[in-house]
């Protein structure tokens, strides 16, 4: 049970308080910006991936059970042991309570021949009810997929989601990343380029996304669309966000950047023939899935970051930089960029739908697919030696994970669940709202679900494994001490408490040549230099 909420944890984390925090601040000042983020080629590629909580994907790493006619996988006898499950989590779980009826449950394997499944509980309400108080044992009653039983506690091995295990042996991952808030995708991508869910200033179609955030403000909760998105579902709720973001940031210290969504484009006509915002491909499971989601677009909420007709750049030449498409891309676009020698400072790249790991319309394989050819790309390039690539997720999807998260910022809205009725945490750890008046947001309770976290890049640490607290403002974080000096969002924005990713690389030593090409279908190893 939670007895004491935690202090921001920049304050109390000791492994960021001392050695890490003197070399994130000595390799920010002297080296990144002159090795990795100071010269014109360098660049940092933020992949903002689907639905997956930590355990679904790394809850047995770095032990693959290996059966006969999958991938195989063998970590490395070094391999440092990543916070997962004992086998009193796989055996003795607490989801076995009487509480979640017909679906209590172990944990239990998904194999590689069923990738496709459906789409879990992922609301903020929910993730809190099946948080329980700390105790993380009512996934299966709040979490499941409606009509379902027990499918929450599901979990995939390094024989289907190989490629990203064999990243995380070659490269670097975290055991201890969390989701900003608690909730689905789209507070989670407004908290990866603000940090701010609260302060939307107009809203279309009612209010069924968003909660009361206090003093007459409204705090989204869930996955409204953004108001003007041409493909914007015309009877959704639909918002637009105040404040500031990442993207105004940058555009304000002339640093090149470009946010990439997959199926962006409505001038490409698929395949298939589908065109416009019907534009589709079809997953391993043979369902044919829309590439473009609105309301997984990073900065179509807010009005100066928006592209909402989706204009094309004029040229190659302007991706990057100011003109019409306003640093809003197709995806294609990206590759289209770097291969003209145009390789934007910093880039939010989204999947198209198929391939970002979202249960129910994508899977682990088609997310490999996706994963490994853009990074067989980025390594293929001249300016690798200068690349940082982060992946990340937005939320969790409900899947479960045993790891309580530390609430650093507390809510009693009446969408709050978590340590009783109408409360999130019981201590005062405010952060505020966009509204100047107001000093605490509601909606806003966090540390929400523990997900993947890895950073593939010649600077990466080789095989390593960090246990410091991060959420998705981390990454928030590491672009702006590394591209704007330091510079915050401010208004309430949860990048004020975030921790360092900085310790995730080692700037004193470079992986010389250190590339890892993985085969895209089985994730498995193709060559490695080192």
């Amino acid at each position: 049970m939670i007895n004491s909420i935690f202090q921001p944890p920049q304050e109390s984390d000791g492994v960021i308080a001392g050695a890490h925090r003197q070399l994130g601040t000595e390799c920010l000042s002297r080296l990144c910006r002159r090795r990795l983020h100071g010269d014109t080629d360098s660049a940092s590629v933020v992949i903002f991936q689907e639905n997956i909580s930590f355990d679904h994907y790394f809850g047995t790493y770095p032990l693959a059970t290996n059966p006969q006619g999958e991938p195989f996988f063998k970590a490395s006898p070094s391999t440092p042991a990543a916070n997962g499950y004992t086998n009193t989590l796989l055996n003795f779980n607490p989801n076995l309570k009487p509480a979640n009826g017909t679906g209590k449950s172990n944990p239990f394997r998904l194999d590689r021949s069923t990738p496709v499944t459906p789409d879990q509980g992922h609301g903020y309400t929910q993730e809190q009810q099946a948080f329980d108080n700390g105790l993380m044992d009512l996934f299966p009653k709040f979490t499941t997929n409606p009509g379902g039983s027990n499918e929450v506690m599901g979990y995939y091995d390094g024989n289907t989601v190989t490629a990203l295990w064999n990243y995380a042996q070659f490269f670097a991952m975290s055991d201890n990343p969390y989701s900003t808030t608690f909730g689905p995708s789209t507070p989670g991508l407004i908290n990866l380029v603000s940090g701010q869910t609260n302060g939307v200033i107009a809203h279309l179609n009612g209010t069924g996304s968003e909660v009361d955030g206090g003093t007459g403000s409204l705090t989204v909760i869930g996955d409204p669309d953004p108001i003007g998105d041409a493909c914007s579902a015309p009877t959704r709720n639909q918002v637009t966000m105040g404040g500031t973001n990442v993207g105004d940031l940058l555009h304000a210290a002339d640093v090149t950047w470009g946010s990439f969504m997959g199926g962006f484009d409505l001038t490409v006509v698929n395949p298939n023939g589908s065109t416009g915002c019907s534009r589709s491909s079809v997953n391993v499971g043979g369902t044919t899935v829309t590439d473009y989601i609105a309301h997984h677009h990073f900065f179509n909420y807010w009005t100066s970051t928006a592209n909402p007709q989706h204009t094309r750049p004029r040229s190659v030449a302007e991706i990057g930089n100011d003109g019409p498409a306003n640093h809003q891309y197709d995806l294609h676009d990206f590759f289209d960029a770097i291969k003209a020698g145009n390789f934007p400072a910093v880039s939010f790249l989204k999947a198209p739908a198929y391939q970002d790991g979202h249960a129910g319309y994508s899977d682990p394989l088609d997310e490999q697919t996706f994963l490994v050819n853009t990074i067989n790309f980025l390594q293929a390039q001249p300016s690798w030696g200068s690349t940082a690539v982060i992946i990340l997720y937005d939320d969790s999807d409900g899947w479960y994970d045993h790891q309580m998260s530390p609430i650093v910022n507390t809510s009693t809205g009446p969408a709050d669940a978590l340590t009783g009725s109408n409360a999130c945490g019981t201590a005062a750890n405010a952060l505020p709202g966009f509204d100047p008046g107001s000093t605490h947001a509601l909606g806003r309770c966090g540390y929400g679900p523990r997900q993947p976290l890895l950073v593939v890049s010649p600077w990466a640490r080789r095989n390593f494994v960090d246990h410091s607290v991060t959420d998705q403002t981390s990454v928030l974080r590491f672009i702006e001490d590394n591209w704007l000096g330091g510079q915050r969002i401010g208004q309430g924005s949860f990048d004020s408490i975030a921790n360092y990713i900085t310790q995730m690389f080692n700037f004193r030593k470079m992986q010389e040549n250190g590339t890892l090409f993985l085969d895209p279908s089985t994730g498995t190893v193709r060559q490695q230099q080192q």
